[in-house]
């Protein structure tokens, strides 16, 4: 697979990058950054020397002059660097350091605060859609878009073993959880909350542990980057709403494969989440790329009238739903026009699976996959129509 363009820059300041494994952060550093020094903490025989004496990274330096910038992978491994790296960054001539991480956990614990406002802090996303010269719909809602999983020559064979790196070298190598087989029945149980409130109560009694146990789980994937949520959109409130997130796993391959699939689950259902989820992930993205400040809600109501995202920031307010499928229905977008009400300023579009661009009571109903191509982060989300 050639290398794909992507919407990240480089910063050209110290910086922690992080991101889920897979998601091309070293790959793409590599090629934006060919001189300079990387370190990969992955490596046996790196990690080894570095966990037992982090000054060791003082002596690696030296016997690289001319390395302006210095790329560490997976610093998570050994938090201790960050003491160094903080006398190194305070030196008169600093080389810049780019500090890349898919856990969070280790880092808080180990004194990610030390560096302050010397490093700012960037996400890796798997693939826009716009970033993709041949993307299909119909394959990312299947596989996702994770660069590890689309370069294989058999992405199904590689998603399927994703949890089971994640098990193997994130939760089990760092003693995340005592439980391993617990934890694989929560990461089965959670899936079928993507796209929802989460019910921590709810998914306790289905893998048959404490509430206080799931609640320890669910922030080991926040923590892993494996999942996010999204808050409630309250500002100028006029109606009660909810309280509680929405929480979606952070690729819609990734939710495929942990999603379990018997006679009892309708396969548009399932679609369902997946398309919401892809949204999800996309919007996600155009944010932390973008040049706006800007932030990612969702809507609903305690009478349970519900918009999925809510886009708020410098770009204005923009209000969407998404519905896997092909034609328009009256009802679909009661939830939008009713949003509309509370928010007149809101800019408001339903996307769904069809082909037809349309505008209904001046709501735009957009073909998802249009929708999806045409974000990009140097724009804002409807200025391509």
């Amino acid at each position: 697979m050639e290398l794909i363009s992507r919407f990240f820059d480089v910063p050209d300041r110290n910086c922690f990058l992080f991101g889920p494994r897979g998601t091309g952060k070293s790959t793409w550093l590599r090629h934006q950054l060919p001189d300079a020094l990387f370190l990969d903490l992955l490596e046996p025989a790196l990690h080894r020397g570095l966990n037992a004496r982090p000054e060791r990274l003082r002596e690696l330096l030296a016997g690289s002059p001319r390395a302006d910038t210095i790329v560490i992978d997976e610093i998570q491994r050994i938090p201790e660097l960050l003491t160094v790296i903080h006398a190194l960054i305070e030196e008169p001539s600093p080389r810049r350091f780019i500090l890349t991480g898919s856990s969070a956990r280790k880092l808080r614990r180990g004194g990610v605060d030390l560096l302050g406002g010397r490093a700012v802090q960037r996400a890796m996303h798997p693939f826009m859609a716009a970033e993709l010269p041949d993307f299909d719909l119909g394959r990312a809602l299947e596989t996702g878009l994770l660069p590890l999983v689309m370069a294989a020559a058999g992405p199904a064979d590689v998603l399927g073993g994703y949890g089971s790196l994640y098990l193997e070298q994130e939760v089990q190598a760092e003693g995340l959880t005592r439980n391993v087989g617990n934890f694989t029945r929560f990461l089965e149980a959670v899936s079928f909350s993507h796209g929802a409130q989460l019910n921590v109560s709810a998914v306790a009694r289905e893998c048959e542990v404490e509430r206080k146990v799931v609640a320890g789980y669910v922030g080991i994937l926040d923590d892993l980057l494996l999942a996010f949520r999204l808050p409630v959109f309250r500002k100028r409130a006029k109606r009660a709403t909810v309280t509680h997130e929405k929480f979606y796993l952070f690729d819609a391959g990734v939710f495929r494969s942990l999603r379990p699939r018997g006679p009892l689950d309708r396969p548009d259902e399932i679609d369902g989440q997946a398309l919401e989820g892809l949204v999800a992930q996309h919007l996600r993205a155009w944010a932390a790329y973008s040049r706006y400040d800007t932030e990612v809600f969702f809507w609903r109501t305690r009478g349970g009238t519900e918009v999925d995202f809510v886009v708020y920031g410098e770009p204005g307010l923009q209000a969407f739903e998404v519905k896997n499928a092909g034609k328009v229905q009256s009802g679909d977008l009661r939830a939008l026009r009713a949003f509309r009400e509370d928010y007149p300023e809101a800019d408001t579009a339903l996307l769904y699976r069809g082909r037809e661009r349309l505008r209904i009571d001046g709501i735009w109903c957009l073909p998802v996959q249009e929708f999806l191509r045409g974000m990009v982060p140097t724009r804002g989300l409807l200025t391509y129509l």
